[in-house]
């Protein structure tokens, strides 16, 4: 009989929000059942009863750290920190969650007091000394929490639920699995409410492919030569994102190897470049094979005249599409310069 297992998500609330809901659409796409904090009123004695019993009933406990430590007990401990220690403590299989080092952060989410700091580094260490996973975006934490659930499901197998209608049921049990059928639909409601928000809400974390942030955090140097130089200078900073994003808009057909060289000069502001090789054409290969590894670019299957000897490139349908929602997001945010027309 199929399974369903109770899986017990835990997070401070108000900077983790989107965090929660992909962990949240992840329990659900695979087919179980989510409970956590939010489903409860203000932190008192009482709601941590109920805390307590969710954990008892739940199969799986996943828990979401960030840089805020949360609301404290009275007795000084996060109520985060103590739902974590109940889990350990009464040997439902844990599953950490930390941001990774360096990721992108607002400051404003960040705790301000450093006994909070202190006590959150504290918590950390705690969650690593257990099976832990390093995110750095929702989407990777989305598929880092599905895969870890998979794995833990088949090395730890739970009690978890099935319908009624597969067992001998008694009243109990029917009542039980009507009630956490309700909590699933309200779950779905909500869910279902965050993404149409989210959805009005594009930023960069929504073009977060796989292929996106490998081209963010891959540095590069930038030479570009003036007319008249026969050195290259001091480079310029730059990623592989910016390259593509020079690049791509002239790709949707195709472009020739020396025209792509013009682009990523204009798209550093330099409009006197020189005409030949205004940037390092060993430079560019490297780049254009970085691109075509990722499958984002690829050699125009054009026809052209046996005369011409020029080497030309063209988006791939992947390159196509992340450069779409690059750009929808730059017009939705107000961030696409006008260009002044070409003499």
């Amino acid at each position: 009989m199929e399974k369903k297992f109770q899986i017990f998500v835990s997070s401070t609330y108000e900077d983790l929000k989107g965090e929660r809901d992909q962990v949240i659409k992840a329990i659900l796409e695979m087919g179980h059942i989510p409970v956590g904090m939010e489903m409860f009123s203000a932190a008192d004695e009482e709601q941590w009863k109920i805390i307590q019993r969710q954990i008892d009933e739940s199969d799986y406990y996943v828990v979401i750290a960030a840089h805020k430590y949360g609301s404290i007990a009275d007795d000084g401990i996060s109520y985060t920190e103590k739902e974590y220690d109940y889990a350990v403590k009464k040997a439902v299989p844990a599953l950490g969650f930390v941001l990774a080092d360096g990721a992108n952060w607002p400051a404003n989410q960040m705790e301000s007091s450093s006994e909070k700091r202190d006590a959150l580094e504290r918590f950390k260490s705690k969650i690593k000394s257990r099976i832990v996973n390093f995110w750095t975006t929702k989407d990777e934490l989305h598929a880092k929490v599905s895969i870890s659930l998979m794995k833990s499901m088949q090395t730890s197998p739970r009690i978890g639920w099935v319908r009624a209608d597969t067992v001998n049921a008694s009243p109990e049990l029917v009542a039980e699995l009507t009630r956490l059928s309700k909590e699933n639909a309200t779950l779905r409601a909500e869910l279902e409410e965050a993404s149409s928000l989210a959805e009005q809400n594009l930023d960069k974390e929504k073009v977060s492919t796989k292929s996106f942030e490998i081209l963010r955090k891959n540095s590069v140097k930038i030479y570009i030569a003036k007319q008249g130089d026969t050195e290259w200078g001091e480079p310029r900073d730059g990623t592989l994102l910016e390259v593509f994003k020079a690049l791509a808009p002239n790709l949707m057909v195709e472009n020739t190897f020396k025209k792509i060289g013009a682009d990523i000069a204009v798209f550093y502001g330099e409009t006197r470049y020189r005409e030949l090789a205004p940037v390092p054409t060993n430079l560019l290969s490297h780049w254009l094979a970085d691109l075509a590894a990722l499958n984002l670019i690829k050699p125009s299957s054009r026809k052209h005249a046996v005369s011409d000897k020029n080497e030309y490139w063209t988006l791939s349908e992947e390159g196509y599409e992340l450069l779409k929602d690059i750009r929808r997001i730059q017009l939705e945010k107000g961030l696409v310069e006008q260009e002044a027309p070409e003499s």
